[in-house]
């Protein structure tokens, strides 16, 4: 009798123990996504071991409830204590196993600045209803984005910065309502943004610089009532600046630098919340708004290497703080206003114009 007791416990526990570890189905599809990895110098992969994936599986977190995974946080640049042993950054080579797309709760998906992670994106990602974050940032992937990105209702970020990610936007990145981080820095993303891009109205922050974006910048963009910071910087952005753009309420940065925009500048831009403005190396041009006022306030302001004339505005004294203005190559003509804050500003800031004179350049 006390044997069949013991027996029974002993059956018990397993039976509770094997219900409270991930599923095995969960199990499997990791190391199907392990086997297609190859990690070696940190050995972050050595504690995927055991039925439990659960349970001390570097980088994977469980679900309290269903015990089912519900996020994978790999990262190769970390203060974790397996880097700080090794002395070094992560490296890892490999792709992205299609298997990850089994694991049919996953929350958030972070393999990120492995720098040797090539391949696509797998098309099934699309089909986990829960993923909330993507960051895929500082690999070598490649391909397009997911055509049917759009189906990700919850997906909150999107990061998948610093890879070699071609083809265009797709259409159905705009359904991403939740939407709140947008990050494709340099990646060789070609086409437009698209014209309804304003239905992201959760979105924040959207970067897209360093890419061969072509086309005008949508006005819509204007309807993103959460947008402060903006870049679309070193791209081959085309037309006129929206005037609406100078409307958002909470824009704060704002890189155009480095596309082929053309026109004037709206005077809105001026007076608006934006404090990080650089519209420098396309080819404005006509003249420099005269509209500065104590409610315009720059840590940058670079309008350098475009084709702006006249004179440089003498309500410029009026904003109530420039931190780095930056007005050179360019065709300005005429005397450098006195005062703040041009009395702290070097004559790089006004070199290679037309005719300009005054401190800190040569006598007029």
């Amino acid at each position: 009798m006390a044997s069949f007791l013991y027996i029974t416990l002993i059956t018990l526990l397993a039976t509770a123990s094997a219900v409270k570890s991930c599923p095995p189905s969960d199990r499997a599809a990791l190391l199907a996504f392990k086997a297609a990895l190859h990690e070696p110098y940190l050995g972050i992969f050595n504690s995927w071991k055991g039925i439990d994936c659960c349970h001390k599986w570097y980088g994977v977190s469980c679900d309290p409830e269903t015990h089912k995974v519900a996020d994978i946080n790999l990262r190769g640049e970390s203060e974790d204590p397996i880097f700080e042993k090794a002395g070094r950054s992560g490296y890892m080579t490999g792709t992205i196993s299609p298997s990850i797309c089994k694991l049919e709760r996953l929350s958030s998906l972070t393999i990120a600045d492995w720098k040797g992670i090539s391949g696509e994106i797998p098309r099934c990602i699309t089909a986990l209803p829960f993923l909330r974050i993507l960051d895929l940032i500082g690999n070598r992937i490649s391909g397009d984005l997911p055509a049917d990105i759009g189906r990700l209702q919850r997906l909150t970020v999107l990061n998948v910065a610093d890879n070699l990610i071609s083809g265009e936007i797709p259409r159905s990145l705009t359904n991403l309502s939740s939407l709140m981080h947008l990050d494709l820095r340099s990646n060789r993303i070609s086409g437009p943004l698209p014209r309804n891009f304003g239905r992201l109205r959760m979105l924040s922050r959207a970067l897209l610089s360093n890419n061969y974006i072509s086309g005008p910048i949508p006005s819509s963009i204007s309807n993103i009532y959460r947008l402060a910071d903006l870049d679309l910087s070193l791209n081959k952005l085309s037309g006129a600046i929206p005037p609406s753009l100078g409307r958002m309420a909470v824009l704060a940065t704002l890189n155009l630098d480095a596309n082929k925009l053309s026109g004037v500048i709206p005077s809105s831009l001026f007076n608006s919340g934006i404090s990080n403005l650089n519209l420098s190396k396309n080819a404005f041009e006509g003249y420099i708004p005269d509209v500065f006022s104590s409610g315009s306030y720059f840590t940058v302001l670079d309008l350098s290497y475009n084709n702006f004339r006249g004179p440089i505005p003498k309500s410029l004294s009026a904003a109530s703080y420039i931190g780095h203005l930056d007005l050179s190559h360019n065709h300005l003509c005429g005397k450098i206003p006195g005062g703040s804050p041009f009395d702290h500003l070097e004559a790089s800031s006004f070199a290679y114009n037309d005719c300009l004179c005054g401190k800190p350049l040569r006598a007029c």
